[in-house]
């Protein structure tokens, strides 16, 4: 999520995370039904700071009320690295499908 909201951010330009720091509070089994969360803490030109939170859900139609945390974390990521040629068809259709 926070490489997702960097990429975007940073103009659709290369990152690459530098920094990461998890913590798990709850478990989380297949099928549980998650929400995560990315937030910009810093959005610099060459470095970006993300705090992303994931929560499992017990009542998918009251998100708010059913939200129990599941992992807190904080991501640092380096950005505006060049985008390699092999690439730049990518980030073109990403481009035409992104609502910037």
């Amino acid at each position: 999520m926070a490489s997702m909201g960097a990429h975007l951010a940073s103009g659709l330009q290369r990152v690459a995370g530098i920094q990461l720091s998890i913590n798990h509070v709850k478990s989380a089994h297949l099928g549980d039904l998650i929400l995560a969360e990315a937030t910009p803490f810093s959005i610099g030109k060459t470095v970006q700071v993300w705090d992303v939170r994931i929560w499992k859900l017990s009542d998918p139609s009251n998100t708010e009320s059913s939200k129990s945390l599941v992992s807190s974390s904080r991501v640092t990521l380096i950005c505006n690295l060049p985008v390699p040629d092999h690439a730049k068809e990518a980030v073109e259709n990403l481009r035409s499908q992104a609502k910037l």
